[in-house]
Formats: structure tokens, C-alpha cells, sequence
């Protein structure tokens, strides 16, 4: 974990209680500096998730229902936030309630993040949206079906950077 992070779970309040497993956080996870979790209900990061800097996840929001009582006071729903496993939510992401990402997802820096993201993606924006995708058999496919590049192991990219392996099997998905 890095510095300056913030972690909360449940509310402040005197008859608030902290839900049992509000956050959990799996094994091997990295949370990068001034990142914030905010869990009122449930957030969970699967084994092996990785968070940049700056990274904001929250399973609530405010409401927004009455408009002559300040917005700070009205409390907004409470949706469970989960990120799969293998996951790296990017430098200064956004993560807002409701949100479910799949497994081996890469969350491009400062994108903001709701809905369902399918797994081995890459989403990006603001509206995050998927960029590119894994194919079975194919490779990583982006926006256009002639965007495809190569599936590419650990090691392969390893001999690639230090200069055994030829250029043209350069690593993807990116």
C-alpha cells in the first residue's frame, strides 16, 4: 500500500455499523499512493489487483432527490463495486458505484468507470469504454476488425526487452 491512502468502511453516524466484509481486499493487490476506497456496503478486489496512483473506488454516491436540502445530506444509493482478479486499474481512475470488472482488465489511466467490463479488456475514457479485447484464437482486437495484434506470453515480452527476441513479434495489447 501506498502512501497517504485512504481506506473507510461503513458510515460515521452513532447507530452506523460497518457491514462485516465491506472491503475486501484479495491477495497480492498493490494500492498506489492517494489512492481512496470508499466501502459503505461492498467493494472487493480479487486477488492480484493493481492500482495505480490517485485511483478513487466508491460504492456510493450522493442523491439528489430533494432539491431544497443540501446534496451533502441526501444519501444515494449503495452498489456493490468488484474488480476481478489480475485487474490494473491505471493512474487516477475512477471507479464509481455499481461497477463490476472482469478479470485481467486493464483500466487506462484517468478513466472513469461504471457498468459491467467484460474480461481480458482494455477500457479507456471518460465514459470508459472498451478499446481493445481478447480473442480466442485471434489476438487483441481493437476498435476496428483490422486492428490485431499478437497474444504475447510473460516471456516473450521479457526476451523482447532485453533484446533477444526480433521486433517484429513486438508485445501487445496496447
Amino acid at each position: 500500500m501506498g502512501r497517504s491512502c485512504t481506506l473507510t468502511v461503513g458510515y460515521v453516524g452513532p447507530d452506523d455499523l460497518p457491514p462485516d466484509r465491506g472491503l475486501v481486499v484479495g491477495d497480492r493487490c498493490v494500492i498506489g499512493a492517494r489512492t481512496t476506497i470508499t466501502a459503505h456496503e461492498s467493494v472487493t478486489l480479487e486477488d492480484d489487483v493493481w492500482c495505480g496512483q490517485g485511483v478513487f473506488i466508491s460504492d456510493a454516491s450522493h442523491g439528489y432527490q430533494d432539491p431544497d436540502t443540501p446534496i451533502g445530506r441526501q444519501l444515494g444509493r449503495h452498489q456493490p463495486v468488484r474488480i476481478g482478479a489480475g485487474s490494473w486499474i491505471g493512474h487516477h481512475a475512477i471507479v464509481l458505484p455499481g461497477t463490476t470488472i472482469g478479470r485481467n482488465v486493464v483500466v487506462g489511466a484517468g478513466s472513469v468507470v461504471r457498468g459491467d467490463v467484460p474480461d481480458h479488456s482494455v477500457v479507456a475514457g471518460v465514459p470508459a469504454r472498451v478499446v481493445r479485447h481478447l480473442e480466442p484464437g485471434i489476438g487483441w482486437v481493437g476498435r476496428h476488425a483490422d486492428d490485431v495484434r499478437p497474444v504475447t506470453t510473460a516471456a516473450q515480452v521479457a526476451a523482447y526487452l532485453t533484446g533477444h527476441q526480433e521486433p517484429d513479434r513486438a508485445p501487445g495489447p496496447a
